[in-house]
């Protein structure tokens, strides 16, 4: 019987989450394995990873490993007849891709060789594409180059946040894995091999890429600002505090001999910066000390002409 499979899942964040549950409703999950807690705040209170709380909702055992390269042996004990991975965030070991006779199952968020890595949601769309998808596959000892079992895609809408085609992929995700499971036991699947030449990669956010360089172009930055809201936000400095800039928009048929960066014109509802071709309108933000809230909100509070002329990341 198909429901009685036995399998091993491992995931960490909120987006493995709905995988997990479409799982457990459909098979026996006999093991969770995710990240290590982590401790949090200035308490440094230890929080579960998303996937450790659904598990121990559900009376799941969990492994933590720090290193799953070298502490497995728990794992081989449980002999599962199929290991599925979802945004886990640790190279899986030979030992263990070799274990289960049904094979070790990867539900990746990107239409590979694209955005292989482990930030393919937000790299779609800072890098402006137009579609993306989930990709199921076989694993194997490197990142993300498995055979491909299948796929399904959807389309980026110029306005979507990583924040929206997470929760739509995250759903995806279940729904293409629940449908391929049946076909990788029957054996009726005929996995391909990725394209290397067609290889991109979307490496792990850092504080870096969140800062806005308003040199670039218009599009680009408000990609980026798309691209990172709501988590980790695109932020840049103005009079010495970090400003966190969740939505932006572009002003057609604009362009400043202004230096980059500065602040050329107050709207109702934005704050308009030179770009390297022309300005975006800054229309949501979080100023440093204070709530999330919109521009027109903002500009309530002060006094919008002293804003004309300063100049974002300037020291």
């Amino acid at each position: 019987m198909m429901d009685k499979i036995k399998i091993v899942f491992m995931g960490t964040p909120e987006f493995s989450v709905s995988v997990l549950e479409g799982l457990i409703a459909n098979y026996d999950v006999i093991g969770v394995v995710t990240q290590p807690d982590k401790e949090v705040g200035r308490d440094h209170e230890i929080k579960f990873s998303p996937i450790k709380e659904v598990a121990l909702s559900h009376d799941i055992r969990v492994f933590q490993p720090a290193k799953i390269r070298t502490d497995y042996s728990d794992i081989v004990k449980l002999n599962p007849d199929m290991i599925v991975t979802c945004a886990y965030g640790q190279i899986i070991p030979k030992v263990l891709l070799d274990l289960p006779k049904y094979g070790c199952i990867n539900v990746h968020a990107s239409l590979l060789p694209k955005f292989r890595g482990g930030a393919p949601l937000h790299r779609a769309i800072m890098e402006g594409e137009a579609k993306t998808g989930i990709t199921i596959m076989y694993m194997d000892e490197h990142m993300d180059t498995g055979d491909i079992i299948s796929t399904r895609e959807i389309l980026i809408a110029n306005d979507d946040t990583v924040g929206d085609i997470h929760d739509k992929l995250s759903v995806i995700g279940k729904e293409l894995l629940l449908d391929t499971i049946p076909d990788i036991v029957s054996g009726n699947i005929n996995p391909v091999k990725q394209d290397e030449s067609k290889a991109t990669y979307a490496p792990i956010i850092k504080r870096e890429d969140e800062l806005i360089d308003f040199n670039k172009t218009s599009l680009e930055i408000y990609n980026q600002i798309r691209g990172l809201n709501p988590f980790p936000v695109a932020y840049a400095m103005l009079d010495g505090k970090v400003m966190k800039i969740y939505c932006s928009r572009i002003k057609d048929n604009i362009y400043t001999t202004k230096k980059c960066g500065e602040i050329v014109r107050i709207y109702d509802d934005g704050i308009g910066v030179s770009t390297k071709d022309g300005e975006i309108i800054i229309t949501e933000i979080k100023v440093e000390g204070k709530r999330r809230m919109s521009v027109k909100d903002y500009l309530n509070g002060i006094d919008s002409n002293t804003l004309i002329g300063k100049v974002f990341n300037e020291d």
